[in-house]
């Protein structure tokens, strides 16, 4: 005969406290002393007792989800949608913030569900997700300035948070860094160890990211004597990173320093001057930004910007568990402090 599945009356008599106890420990009902919660949990590992989602979410009114939406404003046929996706599991900043935001809700019991948003039918497809209650709130990642997608969450009034300050100011909570800040560590590490032809390679244009680490290292020079600094714009990509140090060098060959925008592109500028016969970084210093793996495989291991994209993420889902909760109503912002990490490329 099949074994009877364990039940809240289980758990109550193996905790010794009352099924309503029980069944607020696992709704996630937060006036609960810890103490009968660690009682509780301890009781449902020993019984076995497994919750109905479905029953749990007529109690909560939650779904457990959270859609992790990686938006942009691109190509919208098939062989374009598919070049989207495959471009952001590509690129390591991504898997970073899945990380990130897998850490935060997994103790909780939540789940996230990976979402594409770079069309306005995909854009429509995930309004109506969370509308319909399928999902608690979105974590967006944008990927292009003109993504619609911010102020069309803003004006649905569905509970989202943003990875990175929106192009156009809505009334979303977001998390950042100082993007300045970090450029202007690299320019200051670049100057002190004697180099005095820099140039940068930039990311998009039309990303605010990039145009505040161009801004900031550009700033940063001038305030030494450095009025000029050659640009190449590069995709934050391995190949636009070889194509604009290519450029560089074309422009300016006796460059003796370089701050690249991501480590993506600082590896491809890295592998352009092997080629070329530079050494880094004893020809060729090299700065790069994240700290992502990229950094610490390429060779030589790159000296770079440290965004903590793990724990951004991770506030990222903090915060939009508040605003599903209702522990906080108002949005709000949060930025973080890069920080120089040293290696051999500089």
């Amino acid at each position: 005969m099949r074994r009877r599945a364990p039940t809240l009356e289980d758990v109550a008599r193996e905790a010794g406290v009352s099924r309503a106890t029980v069944s607020r420990v696992v709704n996630g009902i937060r006036n609960v002393d810890p103490e009968i919660q660690d009682l509780v949990r301890g009781a449902i590992e020993r019984t076995g007792y497994a919750p109905n989602r479905a029953a749990r979410s007529l109690v909560t009114r939650r779904a457990e989800t959270v859609a992790l939406v990686v938006s942009g404003a691109g190509d919208t046929t098939d062989a374009g949608q598919n070049a989207f996706a495959a471009g952001v599991f590509a690129d390591p900043f991504f898997g970073r913030v899945v990380g990130g935001v897998v850490g935060f809700l997994r103790p909780r019991s939540l789940h996230p569900v990976l979402m594409f948003a770079e069309s306005a039918e995909a854009r429509h497809e995930v309004l109506t997700y969370l509308r319909q209650g399928r999902a608690d709130g979105a974590l967006v990642v944008s990927t292009h300035a003109d993504d619609p997608l911010p102020a069309l969450l803003a004006d649905a009034r569905l509970p989202a948070v943003l990875f990175a300050r929106p192009t156009r100011p809505v009334p979303l909570s977001y998390v950042d860094l100082a993007h300045r800040d970090g450029a202007r560590l690299a320019a200051e590490h670049l100057l002190g160890r004697g180099c005095r032809r820099l140039a940068t390679i930039c990311g998009p244009l039309d990303v605010p990211a990039s145009q505040e680490r161009l801004a900031g290292f550009r700033d940063a020079l001038a305030r030494r004597g450095h009025p000029y600094v050659p640009v190449a714009e590069g995709g934050f990509t391995l190949d636009s990173g070889i194509a604009a140090m290519s450029d560089l060098l074309e422009r300016q060959p006796d460059t003796d320093g370089v701050f690249a925008a991501n480590d993506l592109m600082a590896q491809g500028a890295c592998q352009v001057l092997r080629e070329r016969g530079r050494r880094v970084p004893e020809d060729v210093a090299v700065v790069g930004f994240d700290d992502s793996s990229v950094a610490v495989t390429c060779r030589p291991q790159l000296t770079t910007v440290r965004q903590p994209v793990e724990e951004m993420a991770a506030e990222m889902a903090r915060l939009l568990d508040e605003h599903i909760h209702g522990a906080r109503t108002e949005p709000t912002s949060v930025v973080f402090e890069p920080e120089l990490v040293v290696r051999q490329s500089a």
